[in-house]
Formats: structure tokens, sequence, C-alpha cells
């Protein structure tokens, strides 16, 4: 199933299929952000330059809570950003002996350094689901 929306960014029209997205981010300031398929390539809107573009966003967002579209998706807050992440599309974990956790954004070069204890609650959850996906138990 597709999720066909229209946005503006950058004084471009974009059409994107948001059921090939991985990861969303949400800032203070209210920009999302999210990359586009098989690129490093960052879209940010917010409400004042797209306010169609980004309702939908909204909307689809809201529609992940609900359900789970061929993924395991996961809310977390990292940096003063939240995150909604498919972890079924994270192709690499790594792991240290004092219990961090890093892995990279699909269609981004940034990571995400997650510490049991900083971040315990999705620290446990990411570890759980690499378990479950892989037969790996990380200690």
């Amino acid at each position: 199933m597709s999720y066909w929306i229209k946005v503006n960014y950058d004084h471009r029209e974009y059409v994107i299929d948001l059921d090939r997205l991985s990861t969303f981010t949400h800032g203070p300031n209210g920009k999302i952000t999210f990359w586009l398929p098989d690129s490093t390539i960052p879209i940010i809107i917010n409400r004042q330059s797209d306010p169609d573009g980004y309702q939908r966003v909204v909307n689809y967002i809201q529609k992940l809570s609900a359900r789970s579209p061929s993924g395991f998706w996961i809310t977390f807050s990292y940096e003063r950003h939240d995150y909604i992440l498919d972890l079924n599309k994270i192709s690499s974990f790594c792991h240290y002996p004092n219990q961090r956790l890093t892995f990279w954004l699909p269609d981004s070069s940034m990571p995400i350094i997650i510490s049991e204890q900083k971040y315990p609650e999705i620290y446990h959850k990411i570890i759980d689901y690499i378990e479950q996906k892989t037969g790996y138990l990380l200690t």
C-alpha cells in the first residue's frame, strides 16, 4: 500500500510515498524532518512553509501509532527531538561494553547513540528487538 503526498520544500515540489520512509523527527520548534528514500536528502517542513503537506505528514505519523505497516515502529526522545523510527529498516547495530548502543538512521548518515543510563526504556526495547529478530543476545 502506498501513501503518496505532495510537499513543498526549498522552492521545489516533492511527491513522496510516506510508506517508504523509515524515520521522522519532530523538533521543539514544530518542524518535521524526514529523509527521502535511497538518498541522504532531508526534507524539513513546518506549518508555516507548507500547511497542507505538514498536516498530511502529521496525520500519517498519528496513523503509525495505531498500526504498524510492515515494520516495528518505535517512538523516543533523543537530543531534544522526538523520533519515530521503523527498526526493521535499521541494518546494523553496534553494542559497546559500557551499555551503549549505536545505529545509523536509514537514508541518513546520522548516528543515534543510546546509553542504558540515559535512555533505559528505549535501550531495552532495541536490545529486545535485536534478540527477537536476530537471535543474538547483546550483553
